[in-house]
């Protein structure tokens, strides 16, 4: 396993228990319909989140939020689409990013995109 699968894994770890210490519940992991790959499917109550988790060591090139690319939100809200419809879904729905830097710390942006 390289370095940078190892610290995308622990990321998205880090973003499951941030989510899961909110009360959500994790559906899914690293759900793939197609091209697309969603990192975590979770939902709360009435409202289900689709969430792209994003880590960078350095913000020399950008900060991690930045990288999610309008086709790689395409890819998302498609493979969503095809959950949504599988799970028969009538609540509230949204597309988070939650970006991590070197230090593991957590930025949440809600409603990201769609």
């Amino acid at each position: 396993m390289t370095h940078y699968k190892k610290a995308g894994d622990k990321a998205e770890k880090q973003a499951e228990d941030y989510l899961t210490g909110l009360g959500f519940e994790i559906l899914e992991r690293n759900y793939r319909h197609k091209k697309a790959e969603i990192d975590l499917i979770v939902s709360h109550e009435n409202l289900l989140l689709f969430v792209e988790v994003k880590y960078r060591r350095t913000a020399t090139y950008g900060y991690p939020e930045e990288f999610v690319s309008e086709n790689q939100q395409r890819n998302i809200i498609g493979a969503a689409q095809y959950y949504l419809e599988r799970l028969k879904w009538k609540g509230r729905i949204r597309f988070d990013i939650i970006a991590l830097d070197a230090s593991m710390s957590i930025t949440h942006f809600e409603d990201a995109f769609y």
